[in-house]
């Protein structure tokens, strides 16, 4: 009876261990917590997408999980750990999590999603080109700039002045968003723009307003994320109106958002995981650009701060919170 066990139980063992040794093997690291609901959409719309490339969590593919909550250490920790277990390829979500991987491999490859300016952080040499072990997918096009700022002017009473917060320490690329809105700030209205403590304009501004110190902890786009409570009631007690990059603000109670849809560039990013996972390079396949934008509205909010928005933009909005 015990040969006869053995005998039934070792084409078991050896299926397994075939499987185990044919399955695929992805490191995920993000600048989310594992427990933030953006975190947990843009986790869902991954398993999806490469479900639907016949890439199966658990089946033919192992992935390793690793979620930085918005913290700089962590993610280097975590960065160091991905690399030493030798995936197949690496996904990058965030700008941090590009730069902790980068430091620790030049050989695994390494898709990103959520990365603004490539290019001028030094992930890649074009993005037609990217050349090594980079590519992925940009969260930022200047047309977003001129949305941010047209939103704004479609509101009664008028905006006048513009002020842009962002986190210095953490957000290497806020030269080139700065740029982007100081170029369309004639949506407007007015004759120039100009930042705090240099030029002025005479009729309508913008500023940019920095804010560091005790967070420099947070990183890139992820701070405001992290802190969208704090942001957002700080608004609301100034009567400030304000448009956000994430409609993840607008569902907390911010006014307004326009963005790219980070969920379908997690989708996106599967399809360069599934081509790797084939034997693609990375430095054949061209980083891409958003093509898939939301604007949200907060009406609830834009009563309490006896703020009008033009009908024109309320037609244009994909979710409108009432």
């Amino acid at each position: 009876m015990g040969l006869l066990g053995g005998i039934a139980a070792w084409p078991l063992a050896v299926r397994a261990r075939q499987s185990r040794e044919g399955m695929r093997r992805l490191g995920v690291l993000t600048v989310l917590a594992a427990d933030d609901p953006i975190a947990q959409l843009r986790t869902a719309a991954l398993i999806e997408a490469l479900a639907a490339l016949d890439w199966r969590e658990g089946s033919n593919l192992h992935i390793d999980w690793r979620y930085g909550s918005s913290n700089r250490g962590l993610i280097a920790q975590f960065g160091g750990e991905l690399v030493a277990l030798a995936p197949d390829v690496l996904l990058a979500v965030g700008t941090p999590c590009v730069v902790e991987l980068r430091r620790r491999t030049s050989t695994i490859p390494i898709v990103f999603a959520i990365v603004t300016d490539p290019v001028g952080q030094g992930f890649v040499t074009s993005l037609s080109q990217p050349g090594g072990n980079v590519t992925g997918f940009t969260d930022f096009d200047a047309g977003m700039a001129g949305k941010w700022l047209q939103m704004l002017a479609q509101l009664t009473p008028p905006v006048a002045r513009v002020a842009v917060l962002y986190n210095p320490e953490t957000t290497p690329y806020a030269g080139l968003m700065l740029r982007a809105i100081e170029d369309a700030a004639p949506l407007l209205g007015g004759d120039s723009t100009g930042h705090a403590g240099s030029q002025r304009s005479r009729n309508r501004r913008c500023d940019q307003y920095a804010l560091a110190g005790k967070e420099h902890r947070h990183t890139g786009s992820a701070f405001t994320i992290s802190n969208r409570a704090a942001i957002i009631g700080s608004a609301a007690r100034a009567s400030l109106p304000a448009t956000y990059w994430n409609r993840a603000f607008v569902a907390g109670g911010g006014l307004m958002s326009y963005g790219t849809d980070n969920s379908d560039l997690h989708r996106r990013a599967a399809s360069y995981i599934d081509r790797v996972l084939k034997g693609a390079k990375p430095s054949d396949l061209p980083v891409q650009n958003p093509t898939k934008f939301d604007l949200a509205i907060n009406l609830k909010t834009a009563r309490a701060l006896g703020i009008t928005i033009a009908p024109s933009l309320l037609a244009q909005a994909d979710e409108v919170i009432e």
